[in-house]
């Protein structure tokens, strides 16, 4: 398909614009299936459900979810529709909250609760991202006919079945988690979104 891009927040077109699509072999390989399904989607001119999967639904995942959603809107591909969950439920962390805000997302809190909610926009006139922490088969999300990204392998091994899914791709990511609380927190936390994005944008800029 002929890219056309739509409008995001001017920050966030400036975090896209810096982002490397240098993907190695290994990673186009991994990366395929999810390709492979999007364009099947396209050009079937199906609704294309995708849930984003890691075991507590608080990092990984959400930073997934999100930039996926920005960069199909970004990259004008149709009937896109992103959610996450997890394996349980716990919160989305705060610093994935911070680390999109400082690429460009604006964000608003609904809930202020152990498992607050999140809205995050990515341009002013689409509605928010809903972000919050639950389990993959949350009645938020989809039911059925969805395609289910494990992005940890402990999801992926620990949850070889996901109900529901009519296709099942791990795209598995470090988790920032281990920086928490050290020097190298924020500069980590942007590393891994920064991964997640380059990977988003090469996968919907590879869609015909």
């Amino acid at each position: 398909m002929e890219v056309t891009k739509t409008t995001v927040f001017s920050q966030i077109e400036e975090t896209i614009a810096n982002l490397s699509i240098n993907i190695t072999e290994d990673r186009k390989k991994v990366l395929q299936p999810l390709i492979d399904h999007i364009q099947n989607g396209v050009n079937n001119k199906e609704l294309i459900n995708l849930n984003f999967i890691c075991t507590h639904n608080s990092r990984r995942s959400h930073l997934s979810q999100i930039w996926a959603q920005t960069l199909a809107h970004y990259i004008n591909v149709p009937n896109v529709y992103c959610y996450s969950g997890g394996t349980e439920a716990t919160a989305m962390n705060i610093n994935v909250v911070e680390t999109l805000i400082q690429q460009g997302f604006k964000t608003q809190s609904l809930s202020e609760t152990a498992n607050p909610i999140y809205a995050v926009k990515f341009s002013e006139n689409n509605q928010p991202i809903i972000g919050f922490s639950k389990k993959y088969d949350n009645e938020f999300n989809p039911e059925n006919d969805f395609c289910a990204i494990m992005t940890c392998s402990q999801a992926d091994e620990g949850c070889p079945f996901i109900a529901g899914a009519n296709k099942r791709v791990p795209i598995t990511y470090e988790d920032p988690k281990v920086f928490d609380n050290t020097p190298l927190g924020k500069e980590k936390y942007a590393e891994r979104s920064l991964e997640i994005a380059s990977e988003m944008l090469y996968v919907f800029k590879s869609i015909k």
